[in-house]
């Protein structure tokens, strides 16, 4: 590991080789006692970049909230409630993005305030324009602040029917790159070509984040996702990447498999799954079929990291804009989405209490919204969780850090 970071270091002239060494070997022996948080902000090995400070004041952390289009908006706000009657040490900085507008000033700021706060939860924020010059909000959120990995743990719930059981599946899917790197041309007319982007660097450090994933969490079977034998060079690249990382990893079990067989044996044979790792494109398609199979788009929650910044959001990233305004939208994903958040700042007592809250409001009470078959209100949903969250603070007995 030491002479990794070296090796990395080295071309750097401002200071010395072995002072930045000894900070660099210090910043990782501290790195078991921090947050996913902290560890961000003060072990960005990856890239040669300077880190914004964090935003935290008193023990608070300033989080940027984007509540996106369709039912986004009544989402947060019951994010906002319920962090608010548990005493959640987090303070939001809301930001809208207005869809329908030709320009990139929203974007802009967005991206100004994630690099100042460091952490966002957003909601899928719609791209309404079709001028070839505004670029997805998204897809661009993600680019412009190298989010370059997802992650969705898909994990049945006991208490909601669904059409497979039993199910813990980690998504590892490359977030840059493939088709949704946005390199579209009209060649001759009504000639369009897009291009795939695939790259060792980015492949390998995704590859990799997989496997210490699949490390730290006790996960034995990594399966690669590729179409390698139709497009040999470029999933072809990002495979072989892949088993070259795996073989540092004798103790995990790595095998690989078609797109559309995986598909398949998603819906027949859910089980033989631990974790996945693919390509863009290929895990918008997955992490849609494995949340049908558990329930649907409004349960789980998904994790986009980089090197310094990390965004929150529902695991499908759907609008829902059919359903906005009508107070039967699944509040639960976003609530997951909060609670993950929650993890990586290191409020990890207010994560807990949420969680159980959720598990008990799904799993014992079993208030579901229609979307999981039953007939509960978006707010029935949300005050049964504020009433066990008020419950569980009663009896709690709270620690200064």
């Amino acid at each position: 590991m030491a002479s990794r970071i070296y090796s990395r270091l080295s071309s750097l002239p401002s200071l010395s080789n072995k002072k930045i060494f000894d900070t660099s070997i210090q910043s990782v022996r501290n790195a078991a006692t921090m947050s996913a948080f902290d560890l961000q902000h003060k072990t960005p090995v990856q890239r040669k970049v300077i880190a914004i400070p964090k935003a935290q004041y008193g023990g608070r952390h300033t989080v940027t909230m984007l509540p996106g289009g369709g039912i986004g908006p009544e989402l947060m706000n019951y994010v906002k409630e319920i962090f608010r009657v548990g005493g959640v040490p987090v303070d939001f900085e809301l930001v809208q993005i207005d869809p329908k507008s030709d320009s990139n000033e929203d974007l802009e700021y967005a991206i100004t305030s994630i690099r100042r706060n460091g952490v966002a939860l957003k909601g899928n924020i719609e791209t309404g324009s079709l001028d070839t010059t505004v670029i997805s909000r998204n897809v661009a959120l993600r680019n412009e602040l190298d989010l370059y990995v997802n992650v969705l743990t898909c994990k049945s719930y006991p208490g909601i029917v669904a059409r497979q059981k039993d199910i813990n599946i980690c998504i590892v899917r490359q977030n840059t790159e493939g088709e949704y790197a946005m390199l579209e041309h009209e060649s001759a007319t009504g000639v369009v070509e897009t291009m795939k982007v695939v790259t060792k660097d980015n492949s390998e450090r995704v590859a990799r984040f997989a496997f210490e994933y699949a490390k730290r969490n006790n996960r034995k079977k990594i399966t690669i996702v590729h179409k390698a034998n139709i497009m040999k060079l470029s999933d072809g690249l990002f495979l072989e990447i892949a088993r070259n990382v795996g073989k540092e990893y004798p103790d995990i079990q790595t095998n690989d498999m078609i797109i559309d067989n995986c598909c398949m044996q998603l819906v027949s044979n859910p089980h033989q799954f631990d974790v996945m790792i693919m390509t863009n494109l290929y895990g918008t398609i997955v992490s849609n079929v494995i949340c049908g199979l558990v329930g649907g788009a409004g349960l789980l929650s998904g994790r986009n990291y980089g090197d310094h910044y990390a965004i929150f959001e529902p695991g499908t990233r759907n609008t829902g804009t059919a359903i906005a305004g009508k107070n039967i939208a699944n509040p639960i994903a976003m609530l997951n989405a909060a609670v993950d958040m929650l993890e990586h700042l290191g409020h990890q007592t207010h994560a807990d209490l949420l969680s159980g809250a959720i598990n008990q409001t799904v799993n014992v009470d079993k208030i579901h919204t229609p979307d999981l078959g039953g007939s509960a209100s978006s707010t029935d949903v949300v005050q049964n969780i504020i009433k066990i969250i008020l419950e569980s603070t009663k009896t709690m007995k709270w620690t200064r850090h």
